[in-house]
């Protein structure tokens, strides 16, 4: 029996250009809500940019945000679990990220996205696209709260050729590190199936009870934590020799349920 869903967003709730979840997802939340069938969102993205994005259903849903660093209840804003990352760890990944002349970094606290900006693409990208609370620093010293996610946006060559320079290195001191998009290579501590745990942990809810749908990498721990795994048809290539389940749309899911 499905007690929870967890939905990854970009490429899989939002598909190509899509920049809003559409009513039939906000009509399918509050129906299955209505089973006790909770949704959460699971995404890379900021609180604040998933209650935006999920305005209608906002206070009724869960949130595994930044790539699993930062769960969030429904309703009143509480913090159900949190994975920093080591300070001078999490200093040395940005030097090294700001030194790449092809990636803006991104440092995420618990709601705030700090940038180092090179030029202003990232800011008009985080602030005006994704709908992230932006705050623009001269330099890491300055972001005096927990830093949960560290990510390098790649400008003129793919996230898989970053990860195949820096991800073994970055592995061995203990971060995860996932293609997160066209443009995004994440770390972070926690991943969306630690996230996950989590959640089913403080709801009293077994894996055998989750259903979950995601279309890369960085989907593949929340997958593995989900005992009903959906990937979109387009999936990555990994992901569609991982998992056997597949769809279209999630709502075409949903609807059955």
């Amino acid at each position: 029996m499905v007690k929870l869903i967890a939905s990854d967003i970009d490429g899989t709730l939002l598909q190509g250009e899509e920049t809003e979840v559409s009513a039939k997802t906000f009509d399918n939340i509050r129906r299955l809500a209505a089973k006790n069938i909770a949704f959460c969102a699971a995404s890379g993205r900021q609180y604040t940019s998933l209650r935006r994005l999920f305005a209608p259903v906002a206070d009724d849903i869960y949130y595994i945000c930044e790539n699993g660093a930062m769960v969030y209840t429904r309703g009143e804003k509480h913090i159900i679990c949190k994975t920093p990352m080591p300070r001078p760890l999490a200093l040395k990944l940005i030097d090294e990220i700001c030194k790449n002349p092809e990636c803006e970094v991104l440092i995420s606290g618990d709601d705030m996205s700090y940038l180092i900006p090179k030029t202003d693409e990232i800011v008009y990208l985080m602030s005006n696209f994704t709908g992230n609370n932006v705050t623009v620093v001269k330099n890491a010293d300055e972001v005096a709260c927990d830093i949960v996610k560290i990510s390098a946006y790649v400008k003129n060559q793919s996230p898989a050729a970053l990860e195949a320079a820096m991800g073994e290195c970055w592995r061995k001191a203990g971060f995860n590190v996932a293609v997160a998009g066209e443009d995004w290579l994440d770390f972070t501590l926690a991943d969306k199936g630690t996230g996950l745990d989590g959640l089913c942990k403080a709801l009293k809810i077994g894996k055998e009870n989750v259903m979950a749908f995601g279309d890369n990498y960085n989907d593949i721990p929340l997958l593995t934590a989900a005992g009903m795994p959906y990937i979109m048809q387009n999936a990555a290539p990994d992901l569609r020799l991982k998992f056997a389940n597949s769809c279209a749309d999630v709502n075409e899911i949903l609807d059955k349920l």
